[in-house]
Formats: C-alpha cells, structure tokens, sequence
C-alpha cells in the first residue's frame, strides 16, 4: 500500500491521526535522546565521586603516615 497525500497539511494532519503520530515520534525521539543523555551524566558523577574518594583517601594516607613518622 502507497500513501500518497496532497498536501504537506494533509500529510501533517494524516486524516484526523496526525496528532497522535507526531506525538508518538515526539515522545519515542525524547525517550531514545534520554536513554543517551542520562548514562553520560551519570558517568561524570561516579567520575566526580570516584575523584573524591580518592583524595580523601590520600589525605588520609598522607595524616596516618606523619603520626607514624612521630
């Protein structure tokens, strides 16, 4: 079956469906965006507390080494 339209109106309106395709697009476009986006963040979180978990552990390292030293 070939869909043939007009008009890019009727191709927008889709016979009275158009607003629920587009929205459908709209909302499984956002969603596979987010299913990218939200991972990166993430990631530069876990970079973030894995950073500071480090540097606290260094300091830690470096007070228990000079009370050794004493």
């Amino acid at each position: 079956m070939i869909f043939r339209f007009d008009s890019f109106q009727h191709f927008l309106q889709m016979d009275g469906h158009g607003a629920y395709v587009w929205s459908a697009y709209l909302i499984a476009i956002l969603v596979m965006v987010w299913l990218v986006v939200s991972p990166l963040f993430r990631q530069s979180g876990v970079r973030q507390a894995v950073a500071r978990e480090l540097r606290r552990e260094t300091a830690r390292q470096g007070s228990s080494g000079q009370t050794d030293k004493e």
